[in-house]
């Protein structure tokens, strides 16, 4: 019965530095997730954000919902489209997704 008493008693080697050591693997785990997870959605966002900026009169577009059309206005949230031959749509900016083509030789003043 001692041999078991003795075997579960505390060392006292090593206190200190089982303590620090126990926190590094979260650390590697942090900055694996992080440049592994979060900085690359961080610059699909800020990408997302700049396109969506830069959209204008002529830019041919298609939505997340899969229309494709030509930009015929631009407002602060909402663009007007055209989806086919005097047939216009209204969409939030925010449902862009992506810009498939820019047309030079309509003028961006309006």
């Amino acid at each position: 019965m001692d041999s078991l008493a003795y075997a579960m008693g505390t060392g006292g080697t090593g206190g200190d530095a089982g303590g620090m050591s126990a926190f590094i693997p979260l650390i590697l785990m942090f900055a694996i997730f992080y440049f592994l997870l979060i900085r690359p959605q961080q610059k699909k966002a800020k990408a997302q954000k700049a396109m969506l900026a830069s959209i204008r009169k002529g830019d041919r577009i298609v939505t997340a919902g899969g229309l494709h059309g030509l930009i015929t206005g631009v407002a602060d949230d909402v663009v007007t489209m055209e989806i086919a031959p005097k047939i216009r749509v209204k969409v939030s900016r925010g449902s862009v997704a992506g810009i498939l083509k820019r047309d030079e030789s309509v003028s961006t003043q309006e």
